[in-house]
């Protein structure tokens, strides 16, 4: 029975945290709702539950007592490819992304009048690009791409005085991926997972009363594949070795008056990790080949007071793509994107707050000339997407 526990967990966990790329490449950066309203700006600063453990552990210094945040934010991106001049044969393979969930759950306690504990369950990356029509005019490009993380993260933080906070925290983040095409002698498969550890820190400066400003930054996570490779029939052993980027963020927020809030944020992601593929197995290497630049990322957001119950929020957000046109890909048909985001926080007293937030995305006509072989993948991709998310926050 325990055997059986320990093989279950893991899958049903890998389940509920499957996603759909959001954000730039396939990076998510939807780890709380009550951030998606502002378009995650001040994500470092804001700390106002205990989601910043993800964000900012220095911020469980703003959080008194015991500390819980759980949510799910539903995300539903659109890949419609158009046709210009490919050399295959087939359609346009229909929409390529679907409706997925993100949840996310973390927990901050109060050790001392210094000393903060904490623990979140989120996920850092994710993507699923499967066409509906496998037979699609693309097929030999791309098929099915689908990366999933669940990221453990302990954190501890310390209260230096009343300016200064400093955040710590441990990762361990268990990947599974899985890609596949159309060759002439059946479905190539490569399918593969493994786990990684990483660390996050950061530190909170609280200038004023009315003014914080937060730094974090997450490491890379490094990964060796181990899975299987087929192709029709014949399958074999299989490893390959994968890089996620780290990230940095840097952000203010200020209560400017007894009603307003604004809050901002700048963030980089260093992409260039993230190179190529080689998949090695029994008779030679395949090779995916990304070659990803660093990426930024620009938000603005603002909250507005209504009464003491209702927060108003609204944000904007321009979030830059680390593919370039040359190197774009069926399995990724990204480009940049800007944020649009509202929502609202109800506090319920001691019954905790809820977090409602909505975002669409707007995605730059993303333009491929993709070659495998003797096929060409020549059109463009009209982009987009939207999120929902729901937040829950209480403390005691």
């Amino acid at each position: 029975m325990n055997q059986m526990t320990l093989r279950v967990l893991p899958a049903i966990l890998l389940v509920a945290f499957s996603a759909k790329a959001s954000a730039a490449a396939f990076q998510l950066w939807e780890q709380n709702a009550s951030g998606l309203a502002t378009a995650y700006a001040g994500s470092a600063a804001v700390a106002d539950n205990a989601s910043t453990v993800f964000f900012n552990p220095a911020g469980m210094t703003q959080l008194g007592g015991f500390q819980f945040s759980a949510g799910v934010a539903a995300v539903k991106p659109n890949f419609e490819f158009n046709n210009q001049g490919s050399n295959g044969v087939g359609g346009n393979g229909g929409n390529a992304g679907s409706l997925a969930a993100v949840p996310n759950g973390y927990v901050s306690l109060q050790l001392t009048p210094q000393f903060y504990l904490g623990f979140g369950i989120s996920a850092p990356f994710g993507l699923a690009t499967e066409y509906e029509d496998a037979n699609w005019v693309g097929r030999v490009q791309a098929i099915k791409s689908e990366i999933t993380t669940v990221n453990y993260n302990p954190s501890l933080a310390y209260q230096i005085n009343d300016k200064v906070s400093l955040g710590l925290g441990i990762n361990y983040q268990t990947i599974d991926a899985e890609m596949t095409s159309a060759t002439p002698v059946g479905t190539y498969r490569v399918k593969g997972d493994d786990a990684a550890w990483g660390w996050n820190a950061g530190a909170l400066f609280t200038l004023s009363p009315a003014m914080r400003v937060g730094v974090s930054y997450r490491s890379a996570m490094d990964y060796t594949l181990d899975g299987t490779r087929s192709v029709g029939a014949n399958s074999s052993p299989a490893k390959a070795d994968i890089k996620l980027p780290d990230t940095f963020i840097l952000s203010v927020w200020q209560q400017v008056s007894d009603r307003w809030e604004a809050m901002g944020d700048l963030s980089y992601t260093h992409w260039s990790t993230l190179d190529k593929l080689s998949i090695r197995h029994a008779t030679g290497t395949d090779v995916e080949t990304f070659n990803y630049d660093d990426s930024w990322r620009f938000a603005w957001g603002a909250a507005y007071k209504a009464s003491d119950a209702l927060k108003v929020k609204f944000g904007i957000a321009y979030d830059r793509t680390p593919v370039s046109d040359s190197n774009r890909s069926a399995r990724v048909p990204d480009n940049d994107r800007i944020w649009f985001s509202i929502g609202g926080q109800y506090s319920a007293g001691k019954m905790g707050r809820f977090d409602l937030g909505y975002a669409y995305l707007y995605v730059k006509d993303a333009n491929i000339n993709q070659s495998v072989g003797l096929s060409n993948l020549r059109g463009s991709y009209d982009n987009s997407g939207h999120v929902l998310g729901l937040q829950y926050s209480v403390g005691f």
